[in-house]
Formats: C-alpha cells, sequence, structure tokens
C-alpha cells in the first residue's frame, strides 16, 4: 500500500513523502490518525494544494516543541507512592503518574510523550526519563521517587 505523509512520521518519513507501508499500518493507525492519505493521483492533488498550510503546521508544532523542551530542561518531580521498608513499591509509577506530576510542575505533557523502555518504576529512587515531545524533540527529565509517609 503507498501513501503520501501529511506528517512527519518516526521511522518513516517526512512531510509529503510517498512511501510503501505494509496495508494493516496504514489502514488502522496512519489513515485513522490523519496522519496519511493513500497515494492515488486526486490525493497527491490535493496535498500539493495544502502544502503550504501542512508545513505552516509542521513547523508549528516542532517550535510549540521545542519551547516546551526549555521549559523542560533541568526539572525534577517528586511522584511519592506506598512502598515497603526495602523501597519497593506496592504497585508501580506509570506514564499517567509521570505525566501528571510533570504537568503539576508546570509544563503540560500528555502520558503518550513519556518514554519507560523497562517499563513501570517499582522501586524508589532516581529516574532519568525520556520525554518525546516531537518526531524530532526529546527531553529528559529526572523524577524522584519517594515513599509515603
Amino acid at each position: 500500500m503507498e501513501v503520501i505523509l501529511l506528517e512527519k512520521v518516526e521511522n518513516l518519513g517526512n512531510l509529503g513523502d510517498v512511501v510503501r507501508v505494509r496495508s494493516g499500518f496504514g489502514r488502522n493507525y496512519l489513515l485513522p490518525q490523519g496522519k496519511a492519505r493513500m497515494a492515488t493521483p486526486d490525493n497527491i492533488k490535493y496535498f500539493e494544494e495544502r502544502r503550504r498550510e501542512l508545513e505552516r503546521a509542521a513547523q508549528d508544532a516542532f517550535t510549540a516543541a521545542q519551547a516546551r523542551a526549555e521549559q523542560l530542561e533541568g526539572l525534577s518531580v517528586t511522584v511519592t507512592a506506598k512502598a515497603g521498608d526495602e523501597g519497593k513499591l506496592f504497585g508501580s509509577v506509570g506514564t499517567a503518574d509521570i505525566a501528571d506530576a510533570v504537568t503539576a510542575a508546570g509544563v503540560e505533557v500528555s502520558r503518550r510523550e513519556v518514554q519507560l523502555p523497562e517499563g513501570p518504576i517499582r522501586v524508589t529512587g532516581e529516574y532519568q526519563i525520556e520525554l518525546h515531545l516531537h518526531a524530532d524533540v526529546q527531553s529528559t527529565v529526572t523524577v524522584v521517587v519517594e515513599a509515603e509517609q
């Protein structure tokens, strides 16, 4: 299946690229999310008519992500959770908890932007958490997980 990308998609291509993807990925993710359109002559013509508008929107999103990354630079947030004597949590601290803590600190972050490659945090301590704000903008935040008193 060939699609034309309406925005930059990580590990796939940039705005305006015509790429070949598996049909399930195209049908179930790219097309419903509005990230791509089928690469038909009519859709290519539609894209060319809207190219400037889409490029401006992409540039605005990139600029906003860079501004948020500057605000997040050096940020440290504390998350409290119930824990045992040895620091092992009764449960875990996940992406939603971290996103809520960062948002409470003053920078709007969604849980989808928080990257936890090793899975949820299950032990108290200090962690460097990667935030994926845009396809080209990453930021790191320090998250301190403490036991509730």
